[in-house]
């Protein structure tokens, strides 16, 4: 069913909030919507407030952050190539900024630094792959694409040789790459709140270009549309996203991919509305897989419950669109 787009926004935001007190209310130690807002307040017992300051409410805002900025990001990249199958991660973002933090974690350097250093591998790779992929006078799709490829595959290799030859700290940096926001806390929120709140405010005045630019090349064109200027400028937005996002969680994968498909399974069609809608739905994602994660004995890493989430999800699309529901 089709919703008017800034009522159904306040809905799944409303969602959103409902989801978030969920997440501050389950864990192992289990607290009331009593408690939790007691605590909220800095008031009742002391437990509650240590639990809920200390260990939950950040990560949940830290969930809901790093889901809007790969929400986000994905919409802009399935716009920006006119691709469906394009996600965040399509520019080399995930294997720069992998390569970049198992380096530091496999030699032991203080896990500090890895936020940093995984963002200036991430936005380094990503402008590689845009300086590959770049002709005089243009910027090519398709180049932009197998570039992407490319170097994500090469980057993929030196990180296996990598952990091949590492030694009790493979496991710190598994689960790096798989992706966590296990143990993560307000310095990873205060590092990355500004850089997202940034990018999320430059990435939607682009709905109404993304939009053009799915008329075709030659229709945008026609417009007075850039193209070349266009897909550079919005690859740039996706990759500060992205690789903010990144820099505090690992490779949560599947987030990017789905939301934009989520959203457009809800009616919403055009870019101008998908792009606050994305980011919305990424965070409702991230926060609900991250809320999952940890409900058991052992908890799990939030990329692999992502990635559970959304192969089944992109199975189910792929039969209704062939006909078979």
């Amino acid at each position: 069913m089709k919703a008017r787009p800034v009522a159904g926004l306040l809905g799944l935001t409303a969602l959103l909030g409902g989801i978030g007190l969920l997440a501050l209310r389950l864990g192992s130690v289990p607290l009331t919507t009593s408690q939790v807002v007691q605590a909220l307040l800095r008031q009742g017992e002391e437990l509650p407030q240590t639990i809920l300051w200390e260990l939950r409410l950040p990560r949940v805002l830290l969930g809901m952050a790093v889901g809007a900025a790969l929400g986000t990001a994905g919409a802009l990249m399935q716009g920006m190539l006119r691709n469906p199958l394009a996600d965040p991660y399509l520019l080399g973002i995930a294997a720069g900024a992998g390569l970049a933090a198992v380096i530091p974690i496999v030699q032991g350097v203080a896990l500090a630094w890895v936020p940093l250093v995984a963002w200036v591998g991430s936005v380094a790779t990503a402008l590689l792959v845009y300086a590959l992929a770049w002709q005089p006078g243009q910027l090519s799709v398709t180049r932009l694409i197998l570039a992407g490829v490319a170097v994500s595959a090469f980057l993929g290799s030196v990180t296996t040789i990598l952990l091949l030859f590492a030694d009790d700290r493979v496991q710190i940096a598994l689960n790096w790459l798989v992706g966590s926001l296990n143990a993560r806390g307000w310095e990873e929120v205060q590092a990355v709140a500004l850089p997202i709140v940034m990018g999320l405010l430059a990435a939607w005045p682009w709905g109404r270009t993304l939009d053009i630019l799915g008329l075709g090349d030659e229709r945008a064109m026609s417009l007075g549309l850039s193209l070349t200027k266009v897909r550079l400028a919005v690859g740039l937005t996706a990759t500060w996203l992205t690789a903010a996002a990144v820099s505090v969680s690992g490779l949560i994968g599947f987030v990017g991919l789905m939301v934009p498909h989520l959203v457009r399974l809800l009616g919403v069609q055009t870019y101008r509305w998908l792009i606050p809608w994305a980011a919305v739905m990424g965070a409702l994602v991230l926060t609900t897989a991250d809320t999952l994660a940890r409900l058991g004995r052992i908890e799990l890493p939030v990329g692999a419950m992502t990635a559970l989430m959304g192969a089944p999800f992109f199975i189910t699309l792929l039969y209704r669109r062939s006909g078979g529901a």
